[in-house]
């Protein structure tokens, strides 16, 4: 129902804080003298700029549920999916403009999605990364539920390609780096995306790629259709039940990273798009996909290679990693000419060191800190292996010569790991180790020291793999 009278309508602006004192004043003041109704008004703050379209619509119809959110103005609406909508609101107290994602009503009345919904954005709350659109303030407001994140001038990537058709090789490159990077933060942190595609990266105005929704899109299960329970989306669930991955395989995102790079460059998605829920549970969907370079040959093949291994749908054969991306990626844009953005301001190398004496522990981990490498020490390489298969780092540096009992077993674990690794490995043997030099030395990106060496031999095969420390 509309506003029936003009001080109706000038109480519930001045309640609502849509408009400051003087705006309305200068409307008033360009209407009054015409008509004291409600509808011309509404049209003189519009055309002086105080009210959006999307506000004076409502205000047309006499609504004013969904204006105002906390202390939060919403101004328009920017996207709008089965589980949320998303708006671009200001805040009330300083103007600041915000992104604000509100839970649909259908799912607000429930509890449980409410609870999901708040926990799942507090986790996300913790997630800091240049390459994440940062959640900011979670809260409910009249029954209404939602959170406020890093508004980012630009679009989502569907938006781009809607534009742009599709990218150049070094743009796309530039994009797949930013995109792995804060998918490789996120693991770190124990956190899966579980939603990964075009419209849940957003691309800002100096063209930096941003995530957005982790573990929000699709924090419905009945939404995701998983009918083991676990919340993912519909793709996530046919791809992982297909191929006997586990449940929530962070293996999972890199595959769908690598479906988002592939559209990037060829200007066409690999699966043809649907609604259809029967076809998307489809595992042939995913299995049919062609070669990204028999679509576009003229794409290089370092980048058709690339993606093409993120896509490969057997999990095991896929990069295990998206730190194993973060180095390929930089690499490929490399070969392409160019310099990956932050080359040379990315932060202190992570090294994983495995080594069961205690006073070498101390020694390596004081000598490695000292030269500006972030160190992670472990006694047991089992469990160092575990640690980089759930949360890479840059190099892993094996003592093999501390390890007694279980080295053979050990070493042949890291080689099957090695396999589909790129990460940066250097072992030390010792002289009796040394028959595993040729076969280590096979494995990749790996260098083999033997015993006796000093500890400026492995800074110098650091510094070779990592780059000098910053």
């Amino acid at each position: 129902m509309s506003f029936r009278t003009l001080d109706e309508l000038r109480q519930a602006l001045v309640k609502l804080e849509l408009v400051t004192p003087a705006q309305l004043e200068v409307a008033l003041n360009d209407v009054a003298s015409v008509t004291r109704q409600p509808g011309p008004l509404l049209e003189a703050l519009e055309r002086q700029g105080a009210l959006t379209s999307y506000q004076l619509a409502k205000l047309q119809k006499g609504e004013t549920d969904g204006l105002v959110l906390g202390r939060y103005k919403l101004l328009y609406r920017n996207a709008s999916g089965s589980f949320a909508r998303v708006f671009r609101a200001c805040s009330l107290d300083d103007g600041k403009m915000f992104g604000l994602k509100v839970l649909r009503q259908r799912w607000a009345g429930d509890p449980s999605y409410v609870k999901q919904f708040h926990r799942e954005a507090e986790i996300c709350q913790r997630l800091k990364h240049k390459n994440i659109v940062p959640i900011y303030d979670i809260g409910e407001d009249n029954g209404e539920h939602y959170l406020t994140m890093e508004f980012v001038e630009g679009g989502n990537l569907r938006e781009f390609l809607k534009i742009r058709g599709q990218c150049s090789p070094m743009e796309a490159a530039q994009c797949a780096l930013d995109m792995a990077e804060g998918l490789e933060y996120a693991l770190s942190k124990g956190m899966t995306h579980r939603d990964f595609k075009l419209t849940n990266v957003l691309m800002s105005s100096d063209r930096v790629a941003k995530l957005v929704d982790f573990g929000l899109a699709s924090v419905s299960a009945t939404e995701s259709g998983a009918d083991d329970g676990n919340l993912r989306a519909l793709e996530y669930a046919t791809l992982e039940k297909g191929t006997g991955a586990p449940d929530n395989d962070p293996r999972s995102d890199l595959f769908f990273l690598g479906s988002v790079v592939y559209e990037l460059l060829a200007g066409t998605a690999p699966y043809p798009a649907t609604k259809d829920r029967m076809e998307r549970k489809q595992l042939s969907r995913y299995t049919n996909v062609r070669p990204l370079r028999s679509v576009s040959p003229q794409i290089p093949v370092v980048l058709g290679d690339l993606v093409d291994h993120m896509m490969r749908v057997n999990p095991n054969e896929r990069f295990q990693s998206a730190t194993e991306i973060v180095h390929a990626t930089r690499k490929a844009i490399k070969e392409l000419g160019g310099k990956p953005r932050d080359d040379n301001n990315s932060g202190p190398k992570t090294v994983l060191c495995v080594e069961t004496r205690p006073k070498h522990q101390d020694l390596l981990r004081d000598y490695l800190t000292k030269l500006n490498y972030r160190v992670l020490m472990l006694s047991d390489l089992q469990r160092g292996l575990t640690r980089m298969r759930n949360n890479p780092v840059d190099c892993i540096l094996l003592m093999a010569d501390s390890i007694g009992e279980g080295l053979s077993e050990g070493i042949q674990d890291f080689l099957r790991w090695k396999r589909n690794a790129s990460t940066a490995a250097l072992i030390v043997l010792s002289q009796k180790q040394s028959e595993w030099k040729t076969s280590l030395e096979d494995a990749g990106t790996t260098r083999v020291l033997i015993q006796p060496i000093q500890l400026r031999d492995i800074r110098v095969e650091l510094e070779a793999m990592l780059g000098k420390p910053g």
